[in-house]
This record gives structure tokens, C-alpha cells and sequence, in this order.
């Protein structure tokens, strides 16, 4: 590790070097700025095809906002609604915002009145826009206080849902990071070194928003990347520097004050050090195959961790190192001091194991280890069992919190017009002389499906200027998650479009809209699912096999990942399936996961266990290098690591469940899942499964490779480097 060595050697100049690089970073990201995804990056599937053929003749779908005046008490006066409906409609054509307002629509049980305005630019740039019109309608709601005049639509909702994770986020910060500093204070017993790992951590995860922020140009951003590199930065940062930091301390007390701070640090370089590097990469390289599922969410959460995990490899090797020698500097001269005026005392000799519950536990899987690899397995495998039965849905816009005062507006406006619930957009691309056959076929369509209990409303046909492409909008009165919907969907692809459009040469169909956007997105992440699987088992090998020469090791890394991945998956789907943990966990069941939590979970949780996985295993074989029996340092290097591994844990489960109690379903989701397979990767995996496989494997575990003995590290065979 040449750079850490080069960094402990040179300590100013490398923690200077690192705050510039992070100024560097973060002023280049914000001079230059991101590049958000746009709506054409979101598109996928059949519904993707769809939006990109009504895009073309100029039949995108635009940001719309409806604003619904109902009574305050009983029946709506309709004199007063038509002059309010009136009121809404001047104020909001003298927007610029604005492209265009329709004419008031009355509901048909004659209980409230609604205005549709349309915004201009895409779809989702709507948002950056509305705050005017919220304005406008909350002056119109004061010039008629008699009335309840409120706003929603997708542009208000999906502000309402940023600034309502924005605040979840900074609680969860406000929560795991001086949950974090007491842990660490904890477990080093110092200030200074506790500070350490989260001043690491927090100027990583600036330094990654810079570079973030340029990645986007190449990669958009879909809004998810600063939140990945927040839950992932802090995670890892903290992670590598007590890894780090744990070994110095063990290297400082093993050599009894005969080393300096930076033969030390130079000590813990050449192996925690490497430890940390590999695992880094493991993360990288894992997150690297999001990238398969050819999906702007994906590519951005990939890009984040990326970025993230390598620059905190980063800080572990330049500024790390660096604090760590000026830190012991200062602790020798207080010992010297100390000494001085008291005497010398014996030098404390690190402390071995993770406490009593690890030597219970260690001690029972050594005496019996085929007895605890069993137990272990079956209740893991138990624990996986619900996955099953797994619902993967996309999240619908009716399962936001309704905190969101929009979300409030949409549920009355839902039942005053069930109609505009969702819909379904038939799409058609005709060649030049077979448009009037296409308008007829649609025409056809609509009349076909008219008298369909399931759908609702009327049809509404648009063409573009040159009538070569043309949609037709079907409301339908149910939600995206409701059976109703879904079939209907079913039944208009496979059946009615087919019967009426399928005879027509040179016309190119295909459906969106809300159903559709909904039923694509899962069947997307269903296909993509294998092959990104295949690729994180693959890289899991591949990377523990290379860095243990051992096949035997990659294949343990590959099951070991799994165990925990199942495991973990099992209790989401036994909890957020259900609905017996709704009040525990303040949310309102689905009766689904979200389509983009296990794609997610498996990637992040097999770069994380890698962190683990590597460090063990480093220690175990740094032991055997040196000529300890397997058996003996499997049982020493376990019991050695197993006091930072569950502080790491420890960490990153206090960073994980911290963002189980955001409202944000998916997020929420996210949250559980980690902080659980975290969990049992740090306990059950790493104390009961991995060394009683190892302990069954014995010498075995190394093939093909022959062990040898070797020497430690130079600077610990170099006492005339003695302060």
C-alpha cells in the first residue's frame, strides 16, 4: 500500500491534499451541475415504445393540474362554484407557467366542479413549476371562503413527495449520526478517534455529490443518487475507517511502544488496509452490474455507490493514515509525559474476541460445528421461505402518505371523478394513406369497449398535424393496483386492439398510460432479474476467489450471500406483505413489494457483505500464511475481528433502520431489508455459518492454493524505527 505509506510519511501534506480534492469535487459538481434524467429515460416496455410513438407527433404527456372546488358543508352551491371555477381559470391563463385550462368539468353527482390546467414542458418538469399556481388557487380559496377550493395533479404531488423525503432524510441523519458517535466513542473510548470515521465519512460522501454531479452527464440522474450516496457513504465510510482504525490500535498495543506511530499505521496498511481496498472494490464492481438492468433509477443508485465506496477507499489510504500518525504522535508524547510522572507501566495488550455472547456462540459452533451449521441454515432457510410468495408491483401514486396534502386533494378528487383514477392510451403510428383507417379503428375500439363495466367516462381521440400518429385516452375507474385494471389492460392487448387494429397493414400499436406504466415496470425488473443475479454471483466469486486464491472461498463467499439475501427477503415479504406489523412500523400494507427493492437489496447487500466477508477472512488467512493450523485461526480470527465487525454492524444497521421510519414505501422497504440482512450477515453468517463451514472444510478451504509460511511486515521486523 504504497500511497498509505506514502501518506503516514507525509501527513500534512496528505490531509491537506484530501480537503482540496473534496473542495475540488463538490465546487466542480456545483459549477458545472447535474444532468437530470428526463422523461425519455424513463421509459421501458411496451408502455415505454407507446410514450415515445405519441411523443414523436407531439402527443407527449403533459404536466396537468386540476383544481377542485367543493362544498365545505353538505351540497355544493353551484352559482358560487361557477363563479370561483371562473376565478381559477383567469388567474391561471395569465400564468406563463401555463400552457393551457380547460373548461369547468362537474362531477356527476353534482358534489364538486373541477379545472384541468395544463403546464407547459414535459411531464416532468412540472413540478419546478407549480408553486405558482398553488399561489393563485389559495387567492381564489380566499375570495370564496364559503367554498373548499384545493389543487393537486402529478406536478403537485410529486413536489409534495420530494420535499417529504428531503425532510425523512435529514431526520434519519439527525438520528444515525449521533447514534453513530456513540458507538464509536464506545468502542475507542476517545473522542478524537470516534470523530475520526464520521469526519471521513461526511467529507466522502461530499466529495461523491461533486463527482455525482458530473457522472451525470454521462449517467442521468433520476433523482436517487444523492440518497444512495448518503445511505451507502455513510455506511462503508465509517466501516473502512474502523476497520482501519481497530487494527492500529491492536498493532500499537502489540508492539508495546517499540514501534512509531507511522511503522504502526504503515503495520495496519499492509493489512487492514488491503482489506479495505479489496472490499471496496467488491462493492464497486457489485454495484456495477445495476448497470444490466437498463433502467435510469438503477444506473444512478449504481453510479452513487460506485463513486461513494471508491472514494472512501480513497480517504482510507491518503488522509486516514495521515490522522492516524498525527493522532498517535500526540498519544505518545502524553504516554511519554505520563511515564514520566509515574512511572512505566506495562503496555495494555489488545483485546481479543467480541464479547461474551461471540465466545459462547464460537465456543458452541467449535465443539459442534456440523450441529450449528445445520441450525443455522434451516433458520435462515425458514426465514426465506415467504419469498415464495412474493408480490412484485410498482408502487402506484396512491400509495404516497397522504402527509401530502396533495395526496389528500387527489383521494376527493378521486371520489368526486372515479374516471381520472387511471387510464389506459392506445397509441397508433400509421404510415402515410392508412391514417383514416387507424382514426376508424379506434373509433371501433372506443365503441367496443364502451359498455365495459371497467372502464368509464368518455373516449377522447387526438392526432398529431400530419394524422400519423393518433391516441386514444380510455379513463378507467379503478386504481393501478386493482384487479379491474389490470384485466382490462390484459383484455385490450390481447383481445379488443388485436380483433380491430390487427387486420391493418402498416400501422404500429401500442398501449401506456397509467396501467400500463404499472404493469410494464415489474415485468421489466422480472426479466432483467436472472441475469443480474447471475452477474452479482458470478463478480462474488470472481472477486473472494482472486483475493483468497481459494475456489473454494468464492464458492463460499457465493452461498453465504445468498443465505442472507434469501433470509432477508423472506422477513420483508413476511412483514410488508402483511398487515400484522403495520402499526409497529407506521405503514399501510400494499399487500406487495416494491418492484425495485429486491433488485436494489441484492446488489447493495452483496457489495456490503463483501466488507465483512473480506476483513474475516483476511485475518484468517493472514494467520495460516504465518503457520497457525486452520482450525486455530479460524477460531482466533473470527474472535478477533468479531468485536469491529459487530461495531461496523452495529453502524450500518443504525444507518439502515433509520430509514424505516420514512413514509416513502419503497424507501421504507429499502430500510428494513438492509438493517435486517445486515444483521444477520454480522451474526448469524460471520459467528455460526462461516466458521463452522470453515472449521468442516479445514485445510480444504484453500484449494487449489498451498499456504505457506511467511514473516510479518517489514516495518513490524524494524525496531530501529522505535520512538
Amino acid at each position: 500500500m504504497r500511497t498509505a505509506r506514502w501518506s503516514a510519511g507525509h501527513p500534512w501534506r496528505a490531509i491537506v491534499g484530501w480537503f482540496l480534492f473534496v473542495v475540488l469535487c463538490l465546487g466542480a459538481g456545483l459549477t458545472i451541475g447535474g444532468n437530470a434524467a428526463t422523461t425519455e429515460d424513463f421509459r421501458v416496455g411496451e408502455a415505454g415504445r407507446a410514450e415515445a410513438m405519441a411523443a414523436e407527433g407531439g402527443l407527449g404527456q403533459k404536466p396537468v393540474e386540476r383544481v377542485l372546488i367543493s362544498g365545505r358543508a353538505g351540497a355544493l352551491d353551484l352559482t358560487a362554484a361557477d363563479v370561483a371555477a371562473r376565478d381559477v381559470t383567469e388567474r391561471m391563463r395569465a400564468l406563463p407557467e401555463v400552457e393551457s385550462v380547460a373548461g369547468p368539468v362537474r362531477s356527476a353527482d353534482g358534489t364538486a366542479l373541477r379545472v384541468d390546467i395544463t403546464l407547459k414542458g414535459p411531464e416532468l418538469d412540472g413540478k419546478k413549476h407549480v408553486d405558482p399556481l398553488h399561489a393563485q388557487t389559495a387567492e381564489v380559496q380566499k375570495a370564496h371562503p364559503g367554498l373548499l377550493v384545493e389543487e393537486t395533479g402529478s406536478p403537485s404531488i410529486s413536489k409534495g413527495v420530494g420535499e417529504l423525503r428531503s425532510s425523512d432524510l435529514a431526520r434519519t441523519e439527525a438520528i444515525a449520526l449521533p447514534v453513530t458517535l456513540i458507538t464509536l466513542l464506545l468502542v475507542f473510548g476517545s473522542i478524537a478517534l470516534a470523530v475520526v470515521p464520521l469526519l471521513l465519512a461526511l467529507s466522502s460522501i461530499a466529495a461523491s455529490i461533486g463527482l455525482s454531479m458530473l457522472a451525470s452527464h454521462a449517467f442521468p440522474d433520476a433523482g436517487v443518487g444523492t440518497n444512495v450516496i448518503l445511505l451507502i457513504g455513510l455506511a462503508v465510510g465509517v466501516d473502512y475507517t474502523l476497520f482501519y482504525l481497530k487494527r492500529e490500535r491492536e498493532e500499537r498495543a502489540r508492539s508495546g511502544g517499540g514501534l512509531t506511530s507511522q511503522a504502526v499505521v504503515e503495520l495496519a496498511a499492509a493489512t487492514s488496509g488491503r482489506a479495505v481496498v479489496l472490499s471496496g472494490i467488491a462493492v464497486a464492481v457489485s454495484s456495477a452490474t445495476l448497470y444490466l438492468a437498463d433502467d435510469v433509477i438503477f444506473s444512478s443508485i449504481a453510479t452513487g455507490a460506485i463513486i461513494v465506496s471508491l472514494v472512501a477507499v480513497a480517504s482510507s489510504l491518503t488522509i486516514l493514515p495521515a490522522l492516524l500518525v498525527k493522532l498517535g504522535v500526540r498519544a505518545e508524547r502524553r504516554a511519554a509525559r505520563k511515564a514520566a510522572r509515574h512511572g512505566a507501566k506495562a503496555a495494555r495488550r489488545p483485546r481479543n474476541g467480541g464479547g461474551r455472547i461471540t465466545a459462547v456462540l464460537l465456543r458452541l459452533t467449535s465443539t459442534h460445528p456440523a450441529v450449528a451449521l445445520g441450525v443455522a441454515v434451516t433458520g435462515l432457510l425458514l426465514l426465506t421461505a415467504p419469498l415464495l410468495s412474493m408480490n412484485l408491483t410498482d408502487m402506484g401514486r396512491e400509495t404516497h402518505p397522504r402527509d401530502i396534502p396533495a395526496m389528500r386533494t387527489y383521494d376527493r378528487l378521486n371520489a368526486a371523478f372515479p374516471e381520472l383514477k387511471s387510464m389506459h392510451q392506445v397509441v397508433v403510428h400509421a404510415e402515410p394513406g392508412r391514417t383514416a383507417e387507424a382514426a376508424a379503428a379506434l373509433h371501433d375500439l372506443a365503441d367496443r369497449v364502451k359498455d365495459d363495466p371497467r372502464l368509464t367516462g368518455t373516449a377522447d381521440l387526438r392526432a398529431s398535424a400530419d394524422g400519423r400518429v393518433q391516441l386514444l385516452e380510455l379513463p378507467v375507474p379503478h386504481h393501478v393496483s386493482e384487479p379491474e385494471a389490470r384485466t382490462s389492460l390484459h383484455d385490450l392487448r390481447a383481445e379488443h386492439i388485436p380483433a380491430v387494429l390487427g387486420p391493418l397493414d402498416g400501422v404500429e400499436t401500442a398501449v401506456t398510460g397509467d396501467v400500463a406504466r404499472y404493469a410494464d415496470y415489474p415485468e421489466h425488473q422480472k426479466d432483467k432479474l436472472p441475469l443480474i443475479i447471475g452477474a452479482l454471483l458470478l463478480v462474488t466469486f470472481v472477486v473472494t476467489a482472486r483475493a483468497f486464491r481459494s475456489v473454494v472461498l468464492g464458492l463460499v463467499g457465493v452461498v453465504l450471500n445468498l443465505l442472507s439475501a434469501g433470509a432477508s427477503l423472506g422477513l420483508l415479504v413476511l412483514v410488508f406483505q402483511h398487515t400484522w406489523a403495520e402499526g409497529l412500523l407506521d405503514f399501510t400494507s400494499t399487500g406487495s413489494i416494491g418492484s425495485r427493492v429486491p433488485l436494489f437489496l441484492f446488489v447493495i447487500l452483496f457489495g456490503l457483505s463483501m466488507d465483512y466477508q473480506v476483513f474475516v477472512l483476511s485475518r484468517i488467512r493472514e494467520a495460516v500464511l504465518d503457520g497457525v493450523p486452520t482450525r486455530r485461526a479460524v477460531l482466533d480470527g473470527i474472535g478477533r475481528s468479531a468485536g469491529v465487525v459487530t461495531s461496523a454492524a452495529f453502524v450500518m444497521v443504525t444507518v439502515f433502520a433509520s430509514f424505516v421510519g420514512l413514509h416513502i414505501m419503497e424507501m421504507k422497504q429499502m430500510g428494513f431489508a438492509l438493517a435486517v440482512a445486515v444483521l444477520l450477515d454480522a451474526v448469524v453468517i460471520r459467528i455460526l455459518v462461516l466458521p463452522a463451514l470453515l472449521l468442516m472444510l479445514g485445510d480444504r478451504t484453500w484449494w487449489p492454493s498451498r499456504t505457506a509460511r511467511r514473516t510479518r511486515p517489514a516495518a513490524a521486523a524494524n525496531p530501529a524505527k522505535v520512538g
